[in-house]
């Protein structure tokens, strides 16, 4: 790993969100604090209540911003949020002296591809939420201020529990998948919780990780397969016209700052660490 400092304490911003929910629950850090930040009212003991436009909490030490805050495909919701939001962390971040600023992005900026996709690819956004995710990425580039904190983009792949496949998917129940002509089911890079919260860890302690980094187990999984995991009875129905089989995140980048354990990509891993994160049962 890259030099590392110790943090004193981390700002989690939207950590009443379903993702935010799960790295609170998982993240014990040795040597710094977490500050758990909601915009809508407390939900347990040392939550800070803080919206973009309020006043900027006195909080002594802040390293570290990491922004799990975002706006998710719904009917009504605006995605261009995802802009506003990520610039409001780099305002607290820049305002409270941290040294880096987390931002969530997604594999969704990529044009899938059977093939493992690095973090050189050239964008190519297929939807309005990976379009909207990019715009947020380009902004972050265009407002980052020389000698300010360092901005650490994650392009999350699907994080076991938090996706729509676990969204609509029960222990012993049944499950829609698309099938392909070559008989198989859809494959993704997908991440269970708690090795996404060492991703982060690793990533805000290591004082060189800066830009994009695509943050996934190292291999896809197949969706079958954690139906499988969850004795669930999958349901085949033809894949539509433009429908993708793989999406494979090159995590290379990733590897040079923290190892996965070698069974990051299985389903019994990824359905386990859906468990616990508390979120999905």
């Amino acid at each position: 790993m890259a030099g590392t400092q110790q943090f004193r304490s981390v700002l989690l911003l939207g950590a009443s969100g379903k993702l935010g929910r799960m790295v609170r629950t998982l993240w014990h850090p040795e040597g710094f604090s977490v500050v758990p930040v909601v915009r809508t009212g407390p939900l347990a003991t040392g939550d800070l209540v803080w919206s973009p436009g309020d006043r900027l909490p006195r909080i002594a030490g802040v390293s570290a911003v990491v922004a799990l805050w975002g706006v998710t495909p719904a009917p009504g919701r605006n995605l261009t949020e995802n802009t506003h939001l990520a610039l409001s962390a780099m305002e607290i971040g820049a305002a409270l002296g941290a040294d880096v600023v987390v931002h969530c992005s997604s594999a969704a900026v990529y044009r899938p591809d059977p093939n493992p996709i690095p973090e050189t690819a050239h964008p190519e956004p297929g939807s309005a939420y990976g379009q909207a995710k990019l715009e947020m990425e380009q902004a972050i580039s265009a407002h980052r201020s020389p000698g300010g904190p360092r901005q650490v983009v994650l392009r999350i792949g699907n994080v076991a529990g938090a996706d729509s496949l676990f969204g609509n998917l029960k222990p012993g129940g049944r499950i829609i998948l698309d099938r392909f002509p070559d008989g198989s089911g859809p494959m993704r890079s997908y991440i269970a919780p708690r090795d996404l919260v060492r991703g982060i860890e690793a990533l805000i302690q290591a004082q060189d990780a800066d830009g994009a980094y695509n943050i996934s187990a190292p291999r896809p999984t197949g969706m079958a397969e954690i139906a499988g995991a969850c004795h669930a009875r999958v349901d085949w129905r033809a894949a539509p016209d433009g429908a993708a089989q793989m999406v494979w995140l090159d995590t290379n980048r990733l590897g040079g700052v923290v190892s996965l354990p070698p069974n990051a990509h299985t389903a019994a891993h990824l359905v386990q660490g859906a468990r616990d994160s508390g979120v999905w049962t």
